[in-house]
């Protein structure tokens, strides 16, 4: 006999303003707890001492989180000059120090270097495994790690302003797996001069922007007058960019028990101009599209020879 699920069956994403000095994993189990939701998690993860948009999804919206951790990411971070930190934070222990500090015309004849496709280094400490370990456990245990540069991409990266000499916010587009610790560490390192991450705010992930998130209190707030749900968005609304295939009921029964369904070749045309090259957890997705019935999500599946055969099958 199965053990039953502590909580309920609630599916949807909640667009969370993560506060600082909170983790994305804390900030999980408390949504989850206002809502009472069986299973949860989150697509990107904030560091402790970054504010702003942490997207939790909730139950069938778990499914989707692959999608939302490839999507780009926008954040606004200021620097802090003269100091570096071992964390490339203001958390960290001061490795360095200089009485240096860059000028805002060389901050942004340095800033272009780090646009495109480019390598990055992780962080000492990151969530990078390293031998089945995280780096940011190791790195606490004393370890020094010779971590390997992986390519990132960063869309738009410019210098919005300076406070005096010591200080200078920047705000930057980013695909996945990009740090702006480790921008930190080496724009500071081009600019000849010490400094780390004073203050960082992610604003938008995907199609979730911080204009529509709200915070843990506001959220408690709501679930005292049983009005939490308000906050909660349909499943789909991560997928948002992924080519939409109406169904019917007959089909969307068949999806819902992982059968596959015939296109009709007017659909397929439709949706092949749709079509584009993705990776999605290591996976090839330029074929994926999601089945709708009555606006709701019933499936992602692969679009080929006309047919859509489902991947991941949604029940709402």
């Amino acid at each position: 006999m199965s053990r039953r699920k502590k909580g309920e069956d609630v599916s949807g994403w909640v667009v969370l303003d993560k506060a600082e000095d909170i983790t994305s994993t804390q900030a999980v189990s408390a949504v989850r707890r206002i809502f009472n939701a069986q299973k949860g998690g989150h697509a990107g993860t904030l560091d402790p001492l970054a504010s702003g948009v942490l997207p939790i999804a909730l139950g069938e919206a778990t499914k989707t989180v692959p999608w939302l951790v490839e999507a780009q990411k926008t954040y606004l971070f200021t620097i802090k000059w003269g100091v570096s930190t071992d964390t490339q934070d203001r958390e960290g222990k001061t490795i360095a120090e200089s009485a240096a500090r860059p000028i805002p015309d060389a901050i942004r004849a340095a800033l272009p270097a780090f646009v495109g496709e480019i390598e990055q280094i992780p962080p000492q400490f990151s969530a990078v495994k390293v031998d089945g370990e995280r780096a940011y456990d190791l790195a606490r245990a004393g370890e020094t790690l010779d971590l390997q540069p992986r390519q990132v991409v960063v869309y738009e990266a410019e210098l919005t302003g300076t406070e005096g000499e010591d200080f200078a916010t920047f705000r930057v587009r980013s695909g996945k797996g990009f740090y702006i610790r480790a921008l930190v560490r080496d724009l500071a390192a081009k600019l000849g001069v010490e400094g780390h991450v004073w203050r960082l705010r992610r604003t938008s992930v995907g199609p979730f922007h911080e204009n529509d998130a709200v915070s843990l209190d506001a959220l408690e707030d709501l679930r005292h007058k049983g009005a939490a749900s308000e906050r909660l968005k349909p499943v789909e609304t991560a997928l948002d960019d992924i080519p939409a295939l109406a169904v019917n009921g007959e089909d969307a029964f068949k999806l819902r028990q992982g059968r596959p369904i015939v296109l009709l070749p007017h659909v397929m045309e439709a949706l092949k101009p749709k079509f584009r090259d993705r990776t999605i957890a290591g996976q090839d997705a330029s074929r994926v599209a999601l089945a709708l019935f009555e606006g709701k999500a019933v499936a992602l599946g692969d679009v080929r020879a006309g047919q859509f055969k489902p991947t991941r099958v949604f029940q709402l």
